[in-house]
């Protein structure tokens, strides 16, 4: 039952993530019918990612205090509204709309799960939960890679985006007929006490004041923007053109690369919790997988014409190592007491998403300053390699920083906090 109810959550940000990284497929489609540059396009995707940092710390408060039942329910429901207006878009300004709605509701899934996880499995599953919650997410962009294309190709974009807000009206219903807060609710023994998952009613600002008093909240949230960062701006916009302008890809065999990058994060998300847990450590491998991940973009980006089998493993290799970051999460909750769970990870899932909000409209920005003129038979903007590696720059520089701020954490050895 306790992974039934966090598999709902899951389901959300499964479909949170495909509308998250759809732009990626529909970039041509996107470009084409509202007439969009490189500097445009970021844009328009980055409004999602706008409206859910914005919404993550009230997040957090807010599944604190109200529950993440509640959350979920009136995010589902703000979702299926924020997709038909992105279907039905007449103009770039609606569509701008529906994507900064879609961002701001998908926000609650995830610190909404972790919370569930918190109160319904025991503590040493939690890694276990979160690196589960990440491979949902990243199921969501497979289906936006080649799925999503091929859909779209047949029945048009509109008409696909449509079918996704059903998803989520239905899924909305199942979360609000299945989903309990606490196990208690069900006639079970929660997993948290009840003096530390009872809220105040005006202890909001308090808890997010206490979060930040520690170290961990501000380093740990600096890290993740540039690993995730790197991975939703190259797979989750700016992939498919670099690989179909640079390397002469088919869009079909680009979208299966970008969709594979997601895809070996979301996998390698439990082998890293597994070895975490085995070790009692967390700082060590979330350290030694980001120095991995700055390696393997630096091959990518910085190296033109690779054999074919070095691009691939170099993408490959980026996207698996770039899922140890999901033990910034649980280093986090160890780091603050308890009953600041939802809190911390709410500031913590912000820091994952200011790397995308920031760099995806930057990387557009660079090239179209970098532009040459080329283009395509049907009009599309064609960028040099020399263009796409000042633009992918922002995101090694970005790791780089993630690299220092991870080595200056304090380590929790797997203890919660109240109890070292």
């Amino acid at each position: 039952m306790a992974w039934a109810i966090c598999g709902m959550g899951a389901g959300f940000f499964l479909l949170g993530f495909f509308h998250r990284v759809a732009p990626a497929v529909l970039h041509r489609e996107l470009s084409l019918d509202f007439g969009l540059s490189a500097a445009t396009l970021g844009s328009l995707s980055a409004l999602y990612f706008y409206s859910y940092v914005a919404m993550q710390v009230p997040t957090g408060l807010l599944a604190d205090r109200f529950g993440p039942r509640r959350l979920l329910v009136a995010g589902l429901l703000a979702s299926t509204v924020g997709a038909l207006v992105f279907a039905l878009a007449p103009n770039l300004v609606w569509a701008g709309i529906g994507r900064f709605l879609i961002g701001g509701s998908v926000s609650v899934a995830f610190v909404c799960t972790l919370k569930l996880a918190t109160h319904w499995l025991p503590a040493r599953q939690f890694s276990l939960a979160a690196s589960s919650l990440l491979i949902a997410g990243m199921t969501g962009a497979v289906f936006a890679g080649v799925p999503l294309q091929s859909a779209s190709e047949q029945f048009g974009w509109r008409t696909v985006t449509g079918v996704a807000a059903g998803i989520g009206l239905l899924l909305g219903l199942a979360v609000w007929l299945a989903v309990r807060d606490d196990p208690t609710e069900r006639g079970y023994k929660s997993y948290v006490e009840p003096s530390t998952s009872s809220g105040h009613a005006n202890a909001e600002w308090q808890k997010l004041r206490a979060v930040f008093a520690y170290r961990n909240t501000w380093l740990l949230s600096i890290a993740p923007g540039g690993i995730v960062g790197s991975v939703l701006t190259f797979s989750g916009l700016w992939g498919m053109p670099f690989l179909t302008d640079t390397y002469r890809l088919s869009p079909s065999v680009a979208a299966m690369l970008c969709s594979a990058v997601m895809l070996a994060m979301a996998l390698s998300g439990p082998l890293f919790g597994m070895v975490s847990e085995k070790l009692a450590r967390r700082r060590a491998p979330y350290l030694v997988g980001t120095a991995l991940v700055l390696a393997s973009w630096s091959i990518v980006l910085l190296v033109p014409g690779l054999p074919l089998w070095l691009l691939i493993g170099s993408l490959l290799c980026a996207g698996f190592f770039s899922g140890g970051m999901i033990l910034g999460f649980t280093q986090a909750k160890e780091s603050v007491p308890i009953a600041l769970a939802g809190t911390v990870s709410g500031v913590v899932n912000m820091g994952v998403m200011f790397g995308p909000m920031l760099l995806q409209p930057l990387v557009g920005w660079l090239l179209d300053r970098l532009w040459d003129g080329t283009a395509s038979s049907d009009g599309m903007r064609m960028y040099a390699f020399a263009s796409y590696r000042i633009g992918f720059s922002l995101m090694l520089a970005w790791l780089v920083i993630a690299l220092i701020s991870i080595a200056l954490t304090r380590e929790t050895k797997g203890a919660q906090f109240e109890s070292r």
